[in-house]
């Protein structure tokens, strides 16, 4: 695999620093199946140092004279930046290039990946072409959730067969706003939620306060 054939176009992090004595090039490259990331090694900027230098230099020179080297230490710091560029740009090839011991390149999603998510046997990656065994493992566990999942279904049907559906049930306590899961009273304040009580005898509806119920005269 050529270097240029690895473009890194939008898998890779700038980390490079243009100020300072930490000045220097570096960039962290992702892997875009696992997002894993390798970082380059660091390459310290000299222009940046030898400005700093300058820049120490001429201050204490000036100092014992009285006097400033603004001047001076601001055109060395023109001049390291006027560099950095470049030399940035060749950092980043050279990084390329480190990086193609890391990633591999799928011919069929384009994406860069690192070994770890390398087919090598069949040449893509493993998003494209996954792992057998892995699939296989995969594939019954799926099964067997698949299976315990209808079950359990089926478990609930027959749970839900006594349910009463027709009973109207108030899901939040009008007074106080707390969740009441469908019960005759609110677990937060007491407060008896729109619930009408059921005939024992009919299981119609039975307004509250009524000592008979208006569908068929049981008592209450």
């Amino acid at each position: 695999m050529s270097g240029a054939e690895i473009y890194f176009s939008n898998n890779y992090r700038d980390l490079c620093q243009e100020h300072g004595t930490g000045a220097g090039f570096q960039f962290e490259f992702s892997c875009g199946r696992c997002y894993d990331t390798w970082r380059s090694p660091f390459e310290p900027y000299a222009g940046a140092r030898m400005a700093s230098w300058v820049d120490k230099g001429v201050s204490a020179a000036w100092g014992l004279l009285g006097r400033t080297g603004s001047g001076v230490s601001s055109a060395a710091d023109g001049l390291a930046g006027a560099g950095f560029g470049s030399a940035r740009d060749s950092a980043f090839q050279r990084a390329i290039s480190h990086a193609q011991g890391h990633f591999n390149r799928c011919p069929r999603c384009t994406h860069y990946v690192c070994n770890r998510c390398w087919n090598a046997g069949q040449g893509i990656c493993l998003t494209c072409a996954p792992d057998t065994a892995a699939e296989a493992v995969a594939a019954r566990q799926r099964g067997l959730n698949d299976s315990v999942t209808e079950q359990a279904y089926s478990a609930g049907q027959h749970a839900g067969a006594g349910f009463d559906t027709a009973t109207p049930r108030q899901l939040v306590c009008p007074h106080c706003r707390t969740e009441t899961h469908g019960t005759p009273f609110c677990p937060g304040c007491g407060n008896r939620v729109a619930q009408q009580d059921a005939c024992a005898s009919c299981r119609n509806p039975v307004p509250e306060g009524s000592a008979f119920c208006p569908s068929c005269g049981t008592r209450r």
